[in-house]
């Protein structure tokens, strides 16, 4: 019994402690992120509505605001034709809400924190203005959809139970990502983990940005983990935020009929995502 008990905590044991130190920080920053989300969501939503051609300036630097919702909420509004094509994808690109709470809850260094954030930020401006001086203004009449339609936090009346549904969801995603690094790393080695994850690789970037493009928070979660650990370079991280854009694509195909125009936007958040990716690794930020 003794042996089973040792051999459980070989396996169980660090994961489960990494995760238990960044929980009650994690709560923290999601009531923080659920109180915003109460108070200034609508007024963020209006101010994107009626910004006109800045729109990828004060859709990125909204992007970067951590709250859940906020990209499914830019497309609905690109969906019912009241913001741009660029707006939306400079939104799409800045959001990085599930990475900044496990920076914040795991300590990290405020450098590398703003180091992300501005790097988002610069590049969703750039990408929003190339976009929308490249395509024409679409006005597309729809009715737009509830953004937050992915995890019923809506549904919730206060701040607690929303962010501790949040919080144990990522929790337990950022348990299975530390169980499942720390074994492969004691049974195969970490050369394993890097040498799989194309570590140094010129076409990292490529892996990671594709990742992103799965419609779920957690992937921001797991990438932000394992560029925590080492796995990812900054460059390689940053491709995959930027193409992350939480539930943002999932409303987006459910809300925009368009299915052209959802596509367009797919090859732009990837490209974009894989080309910011290799140019910061290229500049060894």
């Amino acid at each position: 019994m003794k042996e089973l008990f040792e051999a459980i905590a070989s396996v169980f044991g660090e994961p489960v402690i990494d995760t238990l130190k960044i929980l009650p920080l994690l709560f923290f920053a999601y009531l923080l992120m659920e109180l915003l989300e109460k108070k200034a969501s609508k007024k963020m939503e209006t101010v994107l509505g009626k910004i006109g051609r800045a729109g990828p300036l004060v859709g990125s630097l909204l992007g970067c605001v951590p709250q859940c919702g906020f990209s499914g909420a830019s497309a609905n509004l690109y969906a019912a034709g009241i913001i741009t094509e660029g707006t939306l994808i400079a939104v799409f690109l800045s959001t990085s809400d599930e990475a900044l709470v496990l920076l914040f809850s795991s300590l990290s260094s405020f450098d590398i924190i703003g180091k992300l954030v501005l790097a988002k930020l610069i590049i969703g401006v750039l990408a929003g203005f190339l976009v929308d001086f490249i395509n024409k203004k679409r006005k597309i009449q729809k009715v737009p959809v509830d953004m937050c339609c992915d995890c019923g936090c809506e549904e919730d009346e206060g701040i607690f139970k929303p962010a501790l549904k949040h919080t144990l969801k990522v929790g337990i995603f950022v348990f299975i990502v530390n169980l499942v690094l720390f074994n492969i790393a004691s049974i195969l080695g970490e050369d394993f983990i890097h040498s799989i994850l194309l570590s140094g690789s010129f076409f990292q970037p490529f892996i990671t940005a594709l990742v992103g493009l799965v419609p779920n928070c957690a992937v921001s979660a797991a990438i932000t983990e394992l560029y925590c650990e080492g796995a990812l370079s900054f460059g390689s991280a940053v491709a995959g935020l930027c193409s992350g854009a939480g539930v943002g694509l999932a409303i987006l195909f459910k809300a925009n009929p368009v299915k052209k125009e959802n596509l367009r936007i797919v090859i732009w958040l990837y490209a974009i995502a894989v080309v910011s990716g290799i140019v910061l690794n290229l500049l060894g930020i």
